[in-house]
């Protein structure tokens, strides 16, 4: 990890497994897992591109998923557990604003705002309620920090899911950079420590990246708020938006399009593809 734990580092990578964002869906993950384990090889590494929440029936069953996943390719012979890493996405991000929600200068506008965006449904799988968060952004701070104090509680009766958020990182880069692994954009005019929203949300400079960003060959990002569920240019392949210095890799999963994951080169080029 970087020396501030924010970025993960990919080291002696022969291989870069990489995989969209999922948002729930979980009987989708389970299927590519399930194709995705006989193809990892030694020296490969896998890293998730962010939103595992969010949208999706099976957010609880898509974290224990991904937990039992780690922990068998760790066992691997000469796997370690830095080779699997978890980005944080917008879901995610969203999320432990909402534990805190007490501290929000406008919660009710916050929380209205959020619930559409997905985050409605991840609250629903750790059984908290829609109407009982309202009642408490009505009665104030103290009895929002209740009600966030009880999500958190609720989250933690799901074995390691709450030690698992604490572990997602902001972004990813192999150890040569020659890759950047991100959940949906960045801002081009900003070093990568200075990076924000972007990350989550993305930007529009994104679609002008025509040098390397920060002397990296190639921007991975997993979530593409633009491009999902467009046909292909060129002969190009759904969820998959190829340029010369950036790579987005989303065909909608959460929203009616599969689940995708690729194999890249330690350069970016696209060795395998698998679909669920």
């Amino acid at each position: 990890m970087g020396s501030d734990h924010k970025f993960a580092v990919l080291r002696r990578c022969r291989r870069i497994w990489i995989v969209a964002a999922i948002h729930g869906e979980v009987d989708r993950l389970r299927a590519l897992h399930d194709t995705l384990w006989p193809h990892l090889d030694e020296g490969d590494r896998l890293v998730y591109l962010g939103n595992y929440m969010g949208r999706g029936a099976g957010i609880a069953a898509t974290i224990d998923e991904l937990l039992q996943f780690r922990c068998a390719v760790i066992a691997r012979p000469r796997m370690f557990t830095s080779d699997v890493v978890y980005l944080r996405g917008s879901q995610e991000e969203m999320w432990e604003k909402l534990l805190q929600l007490q501290f929000a200068v406008n919660p009710r506008e916050v929380f209205e705002w959020m619930l559409p965006q997905g985050v409605a449904a991840t609250l629903r799988a750790y059984g908290g309620d829609p109407e009982r968060g309202r009642a408490a952004m009505r009665d104030g701070a103290v009895a929002i920090g209740r009600w966030t104090a009880d999500l958190r509680q609720k989250m933690s009766e799901h074995a390691g899911h709450r030690p698992w958020i604490a572990t997602l990182r902001r972004a990813a880069y192999t150890d040569d950079k020659a890759l950047l692994f991100v959940h949906a954009g960045i801002d081009p005019g900003r070093s990568l420590a200075e990076q924000g929203d972007a990350l989550w949300w993305g930007h529009a400079g994104w679609a002008g990246i025509a040098t390397p960003y920060e002397g990296f060959r190639r921007v991975v990002r997993g979530f593409d708020r633009t491009a999902r569920m467009r046909a292909p240019a060129d002969g190009g392949v759904a969820g998959i938006v190829s340029q010369q210095f950036t790579l987005s890799v989303d065909a909608g999963c959460g929203f009616g399009g599969p689940l995708l994951a690729l194999c890249l080169t330690p350069v970016g080029e696209i060795v395998e593809r698998i679909e669920a």
